[in-house]
């Protein structure tokens, strides 16, 4: 991205840092800093709340059986992390870093319903553990994305004077989420 926000191809990124007033500076820091709260809140949502939800979800066996079955699920996330941040890397240089950020916080907002909304063993039996999977996969690919799409936006979006300071508000809100 040249200096004027373009691309190569001629597309618009980011308005140029230059040209960021520094109310709208702070304006685009905090939102892409939201979006990483969000994500991340959901993200540690679900090991914080598996210990609740992993009977059922995963009925047969003993606690800690079904506990093992939650954090096997929870890996299987963890583990769709750096095909999300691929993913993401493609579409945000073709859309630009704010409309992917908006996706993946779009995606892990999906994740988290379909979890909330997902009936357990008893009602839909096996099912419901394989819906568990596919929604913490799309939370896995979510912040997999988020993660270095807001690290690049946030730093874009600082200008070259205290881009260390703006961009460490990502590891603020990866730890408050």
């Amino acid at each position: 991205m040249s200096e004027t926000g373009v691309v190569d191809g001629g597309e618009s990124q980011a308005p140029a840092p230059k040209s960021l007033s520094p109310q709208a500076r702070l304006k685009a820091i905090l939102g892409g800093s939201a979006g990483n709260l969000v994500e991340w809140y959901d993200w540690f949502a679900y090991s914080s709340f598996s210990l609740y939800f992993a009977p059922v979800f995963f009925p047969k066996g003993d606690q800690t059986a079904q506990l093992l079955q939650a954090a096997a699920i929870f890996a299987v996330g963890f583990l769709a992390r750096p095909l999300g941040a691929w993913m993401m890397g493609i579409y945000a240089d073709r859309a630009g870093r704010r409309a992917a950020l908006s996706v993946s916080v779009a995606m892990m907002c999906a994740g988290a319903l379909v979890i909330a909304i997902t009936p357990g063993f008893a009602s839909i039996g096996a099912a419901a553990p394989v819906i568990l999977l596919l929604a913490r996969i799309l939370q896995g690919l979510s912040v997999g994305g988020e993660y270095g799409a807001s690290a690049t936006y946030m730093s874009e979006m600082a200008g070259k004077a205290r881009r260390g300071f703006w961009s460490s508000f990502q590891y603020v809100t990866l730890i408050a989420g």
